[in-house]
Parts: C-alpha cells; sequence; structure tokens
C-alpha cells in the first residue's frame, strides 16, 4: 500500500445498477426521479482536508438494460452555465461540466464522456490508463476524440433552485469491447465534475473517487459498478 493509498480520505464507491425491463429517456430531471431508490454515489473532495468553500453537492444513480447503461445525475449549482455548443469543443474549460469515466474489468480501454447543463457532449476513448500517461497532451486527446455521437443524453437547469440534471444513456457495443454485459458484469467507474463559478478563475472540482491528489484518470481510487439482475 502507498502512502497516497493509506491516506484516503473515502474508499471507493461499490455501486450496484439494477437492471430494468424498459427505460425511456425524456428528460435529465425525470430519469433521475425514475431511478428512485437506487444505489447512488456522491461527489466530494478527497483530496481537501476540509471541503472548498464553494462546493456543492451532486449525487449519481445508475442503472441498465439490456443495451445500455444509464447513468444519472443531479447536481447543486449556484450559477449554471457552460457556452461550449459543438460535439467534443472542450466545455470543462469554459464552463460546468459532469464527467464520466467507464472501464469493463476484462479490457485496458476506457472511455470518457462529457455533459453540459446545456447538453453539449464531449467523448474520449482512451486506449490504456499507462497510454494515457504516456502520451497525456491536447494532441493526444485529439486522436482520441470519438468523432460522432455515439451515446445519447439530456440535461435540464432549474436556475431558480440552483440545480441542473444530467441523464446518459451509453451503448455497451461501444464501451464493452471484449464481453457482453450480463448480470455479474463488473466496470470500474468514475463520476466527476467542473463546477465553475462566474468572475472566479477556476472551476471547484469533485469526484465520486478519493483521489489523494486531483487527477480523474487515476484508476487506483475508480469505484466498481456491479451489474445486477
Amino acid at each position: 500500500m502507498t502512502v497516497e493509498e493509506a491516506t484516503l480520505r473515502f474508499a471507493p464507491p461499490q455501486l450496484t445498477a439494477r437492471r430494468l425491463t424498459d427505460f425511456k429517456l425524456t428528460d435529465a430531471a425525470t430519469a433521475y426521479r425514475q431511478l428512485d431508490g437506487a444505489a447512488h454515489c456522491e461527489l466530494r473532495q478527497g483530496w481537501q482536508d476540509e471541503l472548498h468553500a464553494y462546493f456543492r453537492p451532486a449525487r449519481v444513480r445508475t442503472a441498465w438494460t439490456k443495451t445500455m447503461l444509464i447513468v444519472a445525475a443531479e447536481l447543486e449549482d449556484a450559477d449554471i452555465f457552460n457556452p461550449a455548443t459543438q460535439l467534443n469543443e472542450p466545455g470543462f474549460t469554459m464552463g460546468d461540466t459532469f464527467e464520466m469515466f467507464l472501464r469493463p474489468a476484462d479490457q485496458e480501454a476506457y472511455y470518457e464522456f462529457h455533459v453540459s447543463p446545456h447538453n453539449q457532449q464531449f467523448q474520449l476513448r482512451i486506449p490504456s490508463s499507462t497510454n494515457f500517461r504516456v502520451t497525456r497532451s491536447h494532441d493526444a486527446l485529439e486522436y482520441w476524440k470519438i468523432r460522432q455521437p455515439v451515446f445519447e443524453s439530456r440535461a435540464a437547469v432549474d436556475a431558480a433552485a440552483q440545480t441542473w440534471w444530467v441523464a446518459a444513456m451509453i451503448p455497451f457495443s461501444l464501451v464493452a469491447e471484449r464481453s457482453p454485459v450480463k448480470a455479474g458484469s463488473r466496470w470500474l467507474f468514475s463520476f466527476s465534475r467542473y463546477d465553475y463559478t462566474s468572475g472566479f478563475p477556476k472551476p471547484v472540482l469533485s469526484s465520486s473517487s478519493p483521489h489523494p491528489r486531483v487527477d480523474f484518470h487515476r484508476q487506483t481510487e475508480w469505484g466498481t459498478l456491479l451489474f445486477e439482475e
């Protein structure tokens, strides 16, 4: 065990996704409420002794169908914005962003999906964690981008309630490259967030993973997602 692992402020999450016979993605807030009672995880700041003064909570629920992983998030936010409008614009450098990292346990390649409050998407397929460490650069990100939309998402904003929602349906045929998903399958996952506030130069970051330092790609602290019948 490394010094960093010994000082984790909370354990990597263990999340169970229940199987649904049917799921319709209408709007993000409704999708989140459709998963009432489902296991959930919260986003926190494992790298800080105390939460940032502008930290706002977020909660994520999951489920699955025969062909899709469902991810639904509710994010409290005092200032909801992101000017990005085009697929694969780096919205996380501009405004509020919810991120999903997913890797089936039996493969090295993993996927990174972003959704903004206005449903702008960003998509990457990264060959392996080793590849990411060695070639991490803007040029590599361009190479890893998935150029056509590959997952369905919705976003909803309630500025008066200072809350926004994301719901996404991610096809197993894309992410699970080596074996089909079935009851008992396990994936590694991490959900994270960039929470911007107007007038402040840096966003407040948070993650479902207990990273001892800010690095969302550190799979050592990612959680385990179990697909349950």
